[in-house]
């Protein structure tokens, strides 16, 4: 594999979630995360997978870290027992994108090469944060700023950090 980047939305409380769904409405995200990962492989834990509304994420290799397999095949995903295992299922792909929950970015921020971070400017009621970055280690390499509009109710910045070798 050849690149590993944590993609995520985060409020500036570094709130990502509330009762396994995000705590905001932002189309321009859900966009902006689907032109990223579409053609790639994505990883997540087992409350994010069922957290998504259809299942899988279509054109997108869906791997599942969980510690506990279902039995008999998946329908268009693959399970993970460890973080090893899920990134043997996807040694061949050129990219691979963290999609959540807080546990499994915990465990991919020091394997990760790039964070795709949409700051969601506001402070929100949650029950799940994004770990925090330490900017001594991860460099700012690009910035678009929004500023909320009829569609998206709070203003959001689109960053991507590169590690820092």
């Amino acid at each position: 594999m050849s690149e590993i980047s944590i993609i995520a939305a985060v409020a500036d409380n570094y709130a990502i979630g509330k009762a396994n769904k995000l705590p905001w409405r932002l189309p321009a995200d859900l966009k902006h995360f689907k032109e990223l990962t579409t053609g790639h492989s994505v990883l997540m834990g087992k409350r994010t997978y069922e957290s998504l509304p259809n299942g899988t994420l279509p054109n997108r290799k869906n791997v599942v870290l969980t510690s506990i397999l279902s039995e008999g095949i998946n329908e268009g995903y693959f399970e993970a027992v460890s973080l090893e295992d899920a990134f043997d299922l996807c040694e061949h792909e050129e990219k691979l994108y963290v999609i959540g929950g807080a546990a499994v970015y915990r465990q991919c921020m020091d394997k990760a090469d790039n964070l795709y971070i949409t700051w969601v400017h506001g402070e929100f009621q949650a029950d799940v944060f994004f770990p925090e970055i330490d900017f001594n280690v991860w460099k700012e390499e690009s910035r678009e700023d929004h500023n909320a509009d009829e569609k998206n109710p709070y203003p959001y910045s689109f960053v991507k950090y590169k590690k820092n070798n």
